[in-house]
């Protein structure tokens, strides 16, 4: 399983995807589910990925492909592509696509695979956008009143995203909220696991204004989460009844 998730801000866009996936309990291993398409100056598309590896992979490298094609269009590449609607409309024909071929590989066997994504991007002279795709390739946006989206195993981290999140927030508490978003996974859920992949992209910068790999056993993450604990702790000793 995994955990990804991307906030859309006055300020610009942070994203905070983990790297574990496993096949059971024996079967454990990292895998970077964040990648970037950059075209500086002109636009910029992160992905964050979650579910299914042979999905997901096969999706990645066929977008890379496609940008990398000598005879690429506005119709195969997403660096090309006029709007962001459009990017999100090609990586979620895409996704769909790789999805249907992998299942009827894995139908003699029954079983079936899937995966989402999160799109953030923008592109010269257009705002900010980010979107959740689904399996199917449909997809939905961040808006105002939902200024993030989340994939994989969200439940634990959504309540202080909830709570704190406002497009309006401060990129320096954006990130600390998505940190402590994830800390709360990490805590609740062994299918998640560091190292992490943590990038902010300001506003109109068209390119990753900052990125950074955060491992396990990281002195700043140990300190921010013992501090949310004890914080947690004496706000609950403080509540009466």
């Amino acid at each position: 399983m995994t955990y990804c998730v991307g906030l859309l801000l006055n300020e610009g866009m942070v994203c905070l995807s983990d790297t574990r996936t496993n096949a059971g309990l024996d079967n454990i291993a990292t895998y970077r589910k964040m990648f970037h398409f950059e075209a500086p100056g002109e636009r910029i598309i992160s992905i964050m990925t979650a579910g299914s590896l042979s999905v997901t992979q096969t999706t990645i490298a066929r977008l890379r492909e496609a940008v990398e094609d000598a005879d690429a269009t506005p119709e195969t590449s997403i660096l090309l592509a006029p709007t962001l609607l459009k990017v999100a409309s090609m990586i979620g024909n895409t996704l769909s696509e790789v999805r249907a071929e992998v299942n009827e590989k894995l139908s003699a066997s029954q079983a079936s695979a899937s995966a989402s994504m999160i799109v953030a991007g923008q592109r010269r002279g257009g705002a900010m956008r980010l979107f959740l795709i689904y399996p199917e390739g449909n997809f939905i946006e961040a808006t105002e009143d939902t200024p993030f989206l989340q994939i994989g195993e969200h439940k634990y981290g959504k309540p202080i995203l909830d709570r704190v999140v406002k497009m309006t927030t401060c990129i320096a508490d954006a990130e600390k909220a998505v940190l402590l978003s994830m800390d709360s996974t990490l805590r609740s859920n062994l299918s998640v696991g560091m190292p992490l992949d943590l990038c902010v992209i300001e506003k109109d910068a068209l390119k990753v204004s900052r990125q950074r790999r955060i491992e396990a056993g990281d002195a700043g993450f140990r300190a921010m989460s013992e501090a949310w604990s004890k914080a947690l702790r004496d706000g609950f000793l403080q509540i009466t009844l």
